[in-house]
């Protein structure tokens, strides 16, 4: 069994295309990063390049596991085998930085905690979770059970502003890293993949939608500033960006959402999102060894 590790994104998805797309819900992640690379440029992350790698139980055999980095960002875990997850550490430790590197890792659950014990086994660091997280695919899509007042509607441009002011805000209070927020908010903006939930005609709630790939939309983010919650406004928006996704094409819409956050668990369960997979963001914590043994 070995793992192909490259620097082209053609090659990429000729190669893990197939096998992503067969599991798309637990593959999300890496088919809508793949995609902004494909649309925007390999930079649009960061100025580092991109690495990504594919794993095959034997030569020949099919595709069966993935990852990519955008660094300065951590690995992203594709659905995969533990042994594989264990595989892919072992041999990012020997590349050594000068291959790409590796602060921390994300993904299932299952193969992030294989990928991290063979990683502090390598390199002698430890690791801390920054954050726990439930991905959920929605079943049949149901109104909230207390509708909200006021109504949903496709975000245009005269509220670019606000909602990069949204972006910001829950980006902080998330602890997640999105370069270029303004480039993101025009692109959802541009494609209709941004959805506003207004009262009295006032703005009060956000949500936006991933495009459909291999049948796949993610929802996120999902925000309400501090003085508009705990009136339901999440909700109506996010079965309204929900909806969208479904008429837009989707055969399968996403959420992600933090475990330590009980009632965003339970709103998205009552309008009819069903448990897939837990997910792991980890840190990787002190020195590490150099090849050589010593602490780097």
């Amino acid at each position: 069994m070995a793992w192909t590790l490259s620097t082209s994104l053609d090659d990429f998805h000729t190669h893990a295309d197939g096998f992503l797309g067969a599991r798309p819900a637990e593959n999300t992640v890496l088919l809508t990063v793949a995609d902004r690379l494909a649309k925007r440029g390999p930079h649009v992350f960061g100025d580092a390049a991109p690495v990504f790698g594919w794993w095959r139980r034997e030569p020949g055999g099919p595709v069966e596991g993935a990852f990519l980095q955008t660094p300065p960002f951590a690995p992203r875990l594709s659905a995969m085998p533990e042994r594989a997850a264990a595989a892919l550490a072992t041999e990012l430790a020997a590349a050594g930085a000068e291959f790409t590197e590796i602060t921390g890792v994300s993904g299932g659950e299952a193969a992030v905690r294989a990928f991290s014990a063979a990683w502090q086994a390598a390199t002698g660091v430890g690791d801390s979770v920054r954050s726990s997280e439930r991905l959920y695919r929605l079943g049949e899509l149901t109104a909230p059970p207390r509708p909200p007042a006021g109504r949903h509607r496709v975000a245009a441009p005269g509220d670019r502003d606000l909602l990069i002011r949204w972006y910001e805000a829950f980006l902080t209070e998330t602890g997640v890293e999105l370069p270029n927020v303004p480039g993101a908010v025009d692109d959802r903006i541009a494609g209709g993949l941004l959805h506003v939930w207004e009262d009295e005609d006032r703005p009060v709630a956000m949500a936006g939608n991933s495009p459909v790939i291999a049948g796949m939309s993610r929802i996120g983010p999902v925000y309400t500033p501090v003085e508009a919650r705990g009136r339901g406004y999440a909700s109506g928006v996010t079965a309204a960006a929900s909806a969208a996704a479904l008429a837009q094409g989707a055969a399968e819409v996403l959420l992600y959402t933090d475990l330590a956050n009980p009632t965003s668990n339970s709103i998205y369960q009552q309008i009819g999102y069903r448990p897939v997979e837990d997910c792991l963001v980890l840190d990787f914590v002190g020195r590490t060894r150099r090849r050589d043994g010593r602490p780097g």
